[in-house]
């Protein structure tokens, strides 16, 4: 069995190395967009088992596409990290409100955002009792 996709989509290169970094220490396939229309496109397109977003990007927010893709049958199931700087207003309940699973703040723990996606993943592919 190949290992699942992750799609990572940050408009900002330093940030994509950093997220890239920590996922791929899980083994997982990693799928780079650079901004939300990416975001919506790939994962219709690749259907990863998580996608880990920027909320800041070009084009289309972070935000505005998490909220496209929990509107479509496919891929509204895939569970979506979000992620923002400390500046930001948004808030956890925003994020929550928008369908985000979870909500991280940068600088975030390489090692935390491994653990989240391990976990948001494992989550998924076991069926309910």
């Amino acid at each position: 069995m190949s290992a699942p996709k992750i799609l990572i989509v940050d408009d900002e290169p330093h940030m994509l190395r950093v997220t890239e970094f920590s996922l791929r220490r899980g083994g997982y396939q990693l799928i780079i967009g650079r901004n939300g229309r990416e975001a919506i496109e790939l994962a219709d397109l690749e259907q990863p088992a998580l996608i880990v977003m920027d909320v800041l990007m070009p084009e289309l927010d972070g935000l505005s596409a998490l909220r496209l893709l929990k509107q479509s049958p496919k891929t509204a199931n895939i569970p979506v990290i979000m992620l923002t700087a400390r500046g930001h207003v948004m808030t956890r309940q925003d994020a929550a409100d928008s369908g985000a699973s979870l909500f991280l703040t940068k600088p975030f723990s390489p090692n935390q955002l491994l653990t989240e996606a391990k976990r948001l993943i494992d989550a998924q592919s076991t069926p309910p009792a």
